[in-house]
């Protein structure tokens, strides 16, 4: 049987009041109103870079395949600069780009080329649009055979020298 002095220490330990954990659960929830839009800024940053450093990748697998099969030019699919069996690579199959990449999804971007034409090819667009607009990023990038990075705030169908350079 216990004593008076644990059944009173027993008695007195009541936890945490209803008005303390709501107090706690506000201040979290502050916490997370101030977090959550910085954290979504960050990503869209982080995705946007991923986005442009995609596109540049493109342009240079598109050099190389341009130089590595002439009489073809570019090439005229992402799935042609990518590949799953490079030994040996080949023009339907340059193993230039990731397998990811080739797929035409990244980071919260999906990229198309387009444009392709010719006899060889040469010409071509590389078009990377965000999947979510304001979710995983903002801005539409693209590029063609000068391989400038270029830039919008709204949907690009075909890059040309009339959209912006990114700076």
């Amino acid at each position: 049987m216990p004593t008076t002095t644990q059944r009173t220490t027993a008695q007195e330990i009541k936890g945490f009041s209803l008005i303390e954990l709501l107090i706690v659960v506000a201040i979290i929830l502050i916490i997370a109103a101030v977090a959550v839009p910085s954290f979504i800024r960050s990503r869209i940053a982080a995705n946007e870079s991923s986005a442009v450093a995609s596109v540049r990748t493109v342009n240079t697998a598109e050099i190389s395949y341009n130089s590595t099969y002439p009489t073809v030019g570019y090439a005229g699919t992402l799935t042609a600069l990518g590949g799953t069996s490079c030994s040996p690579p080949s023009s339907t199959s340059a193993c230039l780009i990731d397998t990811v990449l080739a797929a035409g999804q990244r980071s919260g971007y999906n990229f198309a080329l387009s444009n392709v034409s010719g006899t060889p090819n040469a010409s071509y667009n590389i078009i990377a649009s965000p999947v979510l607009w304001n979710y995983s990023g903002m801005r539409y990038f693209c590029s063609f055979e000068d391989a400038v990075i270029r830039v919008s705030m709204t949907a690009i169908t075909t890059c040309t020298e009339s959209v912006t350079p990114q700076q």
